[in-house]
């Protein structure tokens, strides 16, 4: 199989659509030998975050001398960025030759899903490269995504806000229970900023779980609001003078978070010491968060999809505002039709003197938010 063959293949599983579930996946990789039963995993789940989490969590373990494997979606520009080890991409040769393993795996009646049979390539990309440690990013929602068939290390859900309601609950404590899905028995679990609700669905399953909980500003926190200079105090570890190569205040907590998880992983034998910490975070990269793609003018890209993304964005950009008092910032932005348009743009209008500008983008774009 070619590899343009391998992606027509996959993308024509799109048809079976979104389909929330683990029974497909256990089969799909029983009958490719379990090779989530021979990984050593950290799992990520969360509404908004979890992507940079997981690539500062990579950074550090890859820091540390380990070989780490990294999933994550969606993709940007092409497929391959979802599976990297040590941050390369998986090759066009070794995906269109897994796509062609695994399609001799799937029985006639099985029809596994795009995410389904990208979830179970990683898992075997990352068992045959040998690598030391998996960081793997939930898909949609946790309690029935197809990479909650793992048993992980540890665990940790970023946030909770409003995003694919029509799969996960129209409130957030019901999304909350959908993300909690990845807490499993006995494995400790880190959770980010969230509502009092939520919070109280996380502590409520962890307790049911008897899974040790640690909350961001309870049990671990972050001293400092600047991304350039900042600390981490957690349960048993401390690192100061940190600086996160990620611009944003909001991502000193995704930050917090990566290094809870990597804290609550010290019993399992992943220890990391201060300079993989501070060498990961420096270092690490993460397409289209905030991302500087040209100096003159500046020229940020950024795929905040939902309203508490755009609120962080928001910030952002009245924060460099102050800075740069002279500045103007055209915004140019687009979101699929199922999206919340409206509650994406209001934190941008409301917290930037853009009010005029933006509504008048909007509209020229012919988007709900101002056709009401």
């Amino acid at each position: 199989m070619t590899y343009s063959a391998a992606i027509e293949y996959l993308y024509g599983l799109q048809k079976h659509g979104i389909k929330l579930g683990l029974e497909t996946m256990r089969i799909l990789l029983g009958n490719i030998g379990h090779p989530e039963r021979q990984l050593r995993i950290l799992h990520i789940g969360g509404t908004n975050g979890k992507g940079s989490t997981g690539a500062m969590a990579a950074a550090i373990l890859q820091a540390s001398g380990l070989r780490v494997g990294l999933y994550t979606s969606p993709h940007l520009v092409e497929f391959r960025e979802r599976i990297r080890v040590n941050g390369d991409m998986i090759r066009e040769g070794r995906m269109a030759d897994l796509t062609g393993r695994l399609c001799a795996a799937v029985p006639r009646d099985l029809a596994p899903t795009f995410f389904e049979m990208t979830t179970a390539m990683a898992l075997l990309h990352f068992v045959e490269s040998q690598v030391d440690i998996v960081v793997l990013e939930v898909g949609l929602g946790g309690r029935f995504d197809a990479t909650n068939v793992v048993e992980p290390l540890a665990c940790a859900i970023t946030t909770i806000a409003l995003d694919h309601q029509e799969y996960l609950g129209r409130t957030e404590d019901a999304i909350a229970f959908e993300k909690a899905g990845i807490i499993k028995t006995s494995v400790p679990v880190v959770i980010g900023r969230m509502g009092l609700e939520a919070c109280g669905v996380m502590r409520r399953v962890a307790q049911e779980r008897g899974a040790p909980l640690w909350r961001l500003g309870h049990e671990f926190f972050i001293e400092g609001d600047d991304p350039e200079l900042f600390a981490y105090r957690g349960v048993t570890r401390v690192f100061e003078g940190l600086r996160c190569g990620l611009a944003g205040r909001h991502q000193l907590d995704n930050a917090a978070c990566a290094l809870a998880l990597l804290e609550a992983a010290d019993k399992t034998g992943v220890v990391v010491d201060q300079e993989a910490v501070r060498q990961g975070l420096r270092s690490v990269v993460w397409e289209g968060r905030l991302e500087l793609i040209e100096e003159y003018p500046k020229v940020l890209l950024d795929g905040a999809h939902n309203p508490s993304a755009a609120a962080a964005l928001a910030c952002y950009l009245q924060e460099f505002l102050i800075r740069h008092p002279d500045s103007r910032i055209i915004l140019v932005w687009g979101m699929m039709r199922d999206k919340d348009h409206r509650g994406f743009i209001a934190p941008l209008q409301s917290s930037l003197m853009l009010l005029g500008d933006v509504k008048a983008a909007v509209r020229g774009c012919g988007l709900s938010p101002i056709r009401g």
